[in-house]
């Protein structure tokens, strides 16, 4: 038995689960996420609870066990307190900008790259920082992941767009003469 799979998951106050067949969806003052699961695992609702059970034991039962729990745990903590990523802009002149719904990155190339920023993902710039939030634990991190994929940091002068917990190696560089 996955050992993440069997644990509960306990539904927070003011939280709304439902599960209609394969699909479940989770709500809180109007925040709203679904997704619907594969058929080898069942979801049900009991006593403030979701019980994520497999139909056997084989290989993809057991792999879509522990899957389907996190992914529905995740859910819940998105509609209830959301996900943030930090990233840090690090080189002289390097900015970012957000004009409607894509962010505008000046980071060192002759032209300003740009990121869309999908549906349900907020992205806020204060200076070097940027800051991406929203509700889908998924689109947060694919996000960020787009926008530091952009100048990724590099080890001799520590430039580019990091995240803010990511610490870069630093090497030595070129040693000249003896």
């Amino acid at each position: 038995m996955s050992r993440i799979g069997k644990q509960p998951i306990a539904i927070p106050a003011g939280v709304k689960v439902s599960v209609n067949g394969c699909d479940v969806t989770v709500e809180n003052s109007g925040k709203k996420l679904a997704i619907t699961h594969r058929p080898e695992v069942t979801v049900k609702v009991e006593d403030d609870q979701v019980i994520v059970e497999r139909g056997g034991d084989d290989k993809p039962s057991k792999s879509f066990h522990g899957l389907t729990r996190s992914l529905i745990a995740n859910m819940i903590t998105g509609v209830t307190t959301g996900f943030t990523r930090e990233l840090e802009i690090v080189g002289v002149g390097w900015n970012a900008q957000v004009t409607g719904k894509t962010i505008g990155l000046k980071v060192g190339y002759a032209d300003t790259k740009v990121v869309e920023i999908p549906m349900g993902v907020d992205v806020q710039v204060q200076g070097p920082k940027i800051t991406v939030s929203g509700t889908d634990k998924q689109a947060v991190g694919q996000t960020a992941a787009k926008i530091r994929d952009q100048r990724k940091p590099e080890p001799y002068n520590g430039k580019g767009i990091k995240y803010s917990d990511e610490v870069i190696l630093r090497k030595q560089g070129k040693a000249f003469g003896s």
